[in-house]
């Protein structure tokens, strides 16, 4: 929270506190004024928050591991269909959502102790085909496990997908609060995803400055000096990749609640690739960065859809660029400007402190 709150443009350095509650107030404001451009924008900013959990637990793997992994959205498919399988018609089981949700998470951290064993002593270029590959193997499985036996429905996907329920509380319906007044479903599930990723904010802002969160940066400073002071990096490393395939795991789980449909089509190479570079575009290491690079990245496609699309009609006559080509332009261009100015990301992480109070100690300098 402090490096957040110190990226905010000047208030972040002069009023450190101004800026804290300056961020609570647009968090919590955020799907009011989003309203007032219609329901969809509303709708986006849920992805966003999911994205955020993402790179978030991507950030575990590549920033504060190091090792660079292109086929984290496995993980997200495991959590998905995981939800899938458990929670709608396809089986005919709908078990809780309390009960799905570890399960999911538990199933894609398992998974990525499946990915880290054959890996551990791969480092760099070849980490990441291998890795790459998984991704494609898990999409690819999920595309083609529809013959002799239907498990994934194949390419249709899994529709039907049981809501998030919270007590007998259903996500998916308006909270009536009066006769006249009623709280829109996307405001329920905005708040509590909001909810899911400050809740992995603060576990992982412990965790960083942990033992094995300084374990961590050792072994991506230099493995071979880790093993040296007798750090195992065989451990660290299965446990990164289950710890961040975890928070996968948990994304994906509230994805198929939160979209009711979870198909291949959703898990591509893409997917991962824009994680990834939410990650570096924001800063690895840092977590602040993440967040940041989540949103801005998450946001950019709609923007463009609905800005490019009528300027082009209004400049030419016509569309010159769909909006999807021009976003990969300027996510290109982008990335290329950022490794130029600003190789370490929009905010970059600092040194790793061994103590709470020496973290806030150096913030409060």
């Amino acid at each position: 929270m402090n490096e957040l709150v110190s990226a905010v443009p000047w208030l972040g350095k002069r009023n450190p506190m101004a800026a804290r509650w300056l961020i609570i107030i647009l968090a919590i404001a955020a799907p009011m004024v989003a309203m007032l451009f219609g329901r969809s924008w509303v709708r986006i900013l849920d992805f966003a928050l999911l994205y955020m959990m993402l790179a978030l637990g991507l950030n575990l793997v590549v920033g504060f591991a190091g090792l660079l992994d292109l086929g984290y959205i496995a993980f997200y498919a495991v959590g998905a269909y995981t939800f899938a399988f458990l929670a709608s018609p396809h089986f005919d089981v709908h078990l809780p959502f309390w009960v799905v949700l570890p399960l999911g998470a538990a199933f894609a951290g398992m998974a990525g102790i499946m990915l880290g064993f054959p890996v551990l002593r791969l480092r760099g270029d070849y980490l990441a085909i291998v890795t790459l590959g998984f991704g494609e193997i898990i999409r690819i499985f999920m595309n083609n496990l529809n013959y002799p036996i239907n498990i994934t429905n194949g390419p249709q996907g899994i529709n039907g997908l049981d809501s998030i329920n919270l007590f007998g509380w259903d996500l998916a319906r308006n909270l009536q609060v009066t006769e006249d007044f009623s709280i829109n479903s996307l405001f329920l599930y905005y708040y509590f995803f909001l909810a899911c990723v400050v809740g992995s904010i603060i576990f992982i802002q412990r965790l960083q400055i942990s033992r094995i969160g300084r374990a961590w940066a050792a072994m991506r400073d230099d493995e071979l000096a880790a093993k040296a002071i007798g750090i195992n990096t065989r451990n660290l490393k299965l446990l990164a990749f289950s710890m961040g395939a975890t928070f996968g795991g948990v994304a994906g789980c509230l994805f198929g609640a939160f979209q009711g449909f979870v198909s291949p089509e959703s898990f591509s190479l893409m997917e991962s690739i824009a994680v990834l570079t939410m990650v570096v575009f924001g800063g690895m290491g840092n977590i602040a960065g993440a967040i940041v690079g989540a949103f801005a990245l998450a946001l950019l496609p709609e923007v463009l859809r609905d800005v490019a699309v009528p300027l082009q009609q209004t400049l030419f006559g016509h569309v010159l660029l769909d909006p999807e080509v021009l976003r990969m332009l300027l996510l290109s261009l982008a990335m290329i400007l950022m490794m130029l100015l600003r190789p370490a990301g929009l905010i970059p992480a600092r040194a790793r402190y061994a103590h709470p109070e020496n973290l806030h100690r150096s913030a409060a300098k």
